[in-house]
């Protein structure tokens, strides 16, 4: 079996005992990578909160195993990123075979200069160790696990009141008054049905199956996936690299598989050794079977309980898109409810993380959707035109861009964002308002990284002179904003299209408020109120 050994967190009562009922600022329900993402940057933005769930432990299985490049910076932020990357398993290279035959590869990180690689590979049960570990160092983050929120009174949700969440224990029931809730529950969320909220979108009719296996193998890490392998006709097959010498395999079984009869040893491992060889040996670790889904619900902000993860969308698992997308909705979530709670933005900046974050699951639903139409072609004209493709994308670049096994993640642009500052300048080169920033190296040493540099709140990046006077600050934001001044020249010069006397205004997200190439200071504080709603 694998190195990893599940740990057992403990229960403890809640502070008033069973029956109790007692008050917080913010209860995050659900303890995967999301509802502890969450929990660890309301920390660092200096809010307490109550994290409850219904176990004692992390997740069983490898579950969600890619994470991008965005996602590890937030969670470098949030203090677990280098960890995270010094055990994961890194890639960037994709190769497509249809049949036996390879079609293409890419890359998906060619340049240098970047902190973070394009995407690792890491179990679902480390990250959220990691996270926990984390989040157990913060003394503004209550974590009570055995805590299962039972009800939710509906009437509170949208109201002035505090919402009031039934929790069972072990020892009994106990009442939680939270002046907001975030509900990481999951994609059977209890607080989304307790509500009477349904997602909206497709359940596709194909089934997949999810093998992780120990074995040695001479395989190179990289992210291997077939349509019509020899070894499995008429599916499609991924093959991807774990630590602890863990692989994870994915196979297509159709509509008509019978998820329990599939997910018994008997059957798996005839078809892994189908595809792995007779004679290698292996051990299976964790079996699963699912279906594509590409569903959310209509809205993710209801009053005072605010969906964040997989309570809130859900998309097929090709494209790594489900735990980096829950991330990157607290990353969205946790800065704004922070402003809101401290008075400094009105409600309204709630609002826009509904407006945000639909707009990006949207985007990621798209490209999940299709992903799913071209990996299950449906009907033989649509499998004609799908094979068609792969044989042109051995020779042609334009077919490359057609083939379609999973559109690997990518953080959203809040292109319309009310938030951001439209240009007035024209920049060559540079991430747009709405979109996260670049990171560069600015530096010799482990901190020198451009996204390392900036506060947990506004940032100004300013380009000029070392030596030489910044952008003027308004005295009102000299504590509000970090000013962090960098070389007109160089490598994060070009990455903004940067000239002396730029500057960017990166929200505590990292997202793009505005950018200027001389920006004065009503510049400065217009754009800052803007970013908090105040002028939205």
């Amino acid at each position: 079996m694998a190195d990893f050994a599940y740990p057992s967190f403990g229960y403890r009562p809640p502070p008033g005992g069973p029956g109790s009922t007692e008050a917080c600022r913010v209860a995050i329900v659900g303890g995967g990578p999301v509802g502890l993402s969450a929990a660890l940057d309301l920390a660092r933005q200096g809010i307490a909160c109550v994290l409850l769930d219904e176990e004692d432990s992390v997740s069983v299985g490898s579950r969600a195993i890619c994470y991008a490049k965005r996602t590890l910076e937030i969670w470098d932020r949030l203090g677990v990123g280098v960890r995270m990357l010094a055990k994961g398993v890194t890639w960037q290279l994709g190769k497509v075979f249809h049949g036996g035959e390879q079609r293409y590869s890419f890359d998906l990180l060619p340049e240098s200069g970047h902190q973070f690689p394009a995407f690792i590979n890491l179990q679902q049960y480390y990250a959220e160790l990691y996270l926990v570990e984390a989040a157990r160092a913060q003394p503004l983050i209550e974590l009570r696990w055995k805590h299962r929120v039972a009800d939710i009174t509906p009437e509170h949700a949208s109201g002035n009141d505090p919402v009031r969440l039934t929790v069972e224990t072990p020892e009994g029931e106990y009442t939680l008054l939270a002046d907001y809730v975030l509900a990481a529950d999951g994609a059977r969320s209890t607080l989304r049905r307790r509500l009477g909220l349904d997602f909206k979108g497709q359940v596709f009719e194909d089934r997949f199956l999810i093998a992780d296996v120990k074995m040695k193998a001479n395989f190179p890490v990289e992210r291997w996936f077939w349509f019509d392998p020899p070894f499995h006709g008429g599916g499609s097959a991924l093959l991807h690299s774990q630590p602890d010498d863990v692989w994870r395999i994915d196979l297509q079984l159709g509509w008509q598989a019978d998820p329990e009869a599939e997910r018994q040893p008997e059957r798996v491992i005839p078809r892994l050794k189908a595809m792995l060889g007779e004679s290698t040996q292996f051990e299976l670790e964790w079996v699963s079977i699912y279906t594509f889904q590409c569903r959310r619900l209509e809205r993710f902000r209801h009053g005072r309980v605010i969906f964040i993860g997989d309570s809130a969308h859900q998309v097929s698992p090709f494209g790594a898109r489900g735990a980096n997308s829950g991330v990157q909705d607290a990353d969205n979530l946790a800065w704004k409810l922070a402003h809101v709670l401290r008075d400094e933005a009105p409600d309204a900046l709630l609002d826009t993380y509904d407006s945000e974050r639909s707009a990006a699951a949207d985007e990621n639903i798209l490209n999940s959707t299709r992903s799913t139409d071209f990996i299950s072609p449906k009907g033989a004209t649509a499998k004609a035109m799908r094979d068609a493709v792969l044989e042109l994308a051995a020779d042609y670049p334009f077919a490359r861009r057609l083939v379609n096994s999973g559109r690997l993640s990518l953080p959203s642009t809040y292109r319309d964002t009310p938030l951001s500052t439209p240009d007035r300048d024209a920049f060559s080169a540079g991430p747009p308002p709405g979109a996260p920033a670049v990171d560069a190296p600015v530096g010799a040493g482990d901190a020198d990284w451009l996204l390392r540099r900036c506060g947990s709140g506004f940032t100004l990046l300013a380009f000029g002179p070392e030596s030489g006077p910044g952008p003027e600050l308004p005295a009102a934001l000299r504590q509000r904003i970090t000013v962090v001044t960098l070389p007109a020249t160089g490598l994060a010069a070009r990455r903004y299209g940067a000239a002396p006397g730029s500057a960017y205004l990166l929200r505590p997200d990292q997202h793009v408020a505005a950018r200027w190439h001389r920006p004065s200071s009503q510049d400065i504080s217009m754009a800052y109120k803007r970013a908090l709603a105040w002028t939205a």
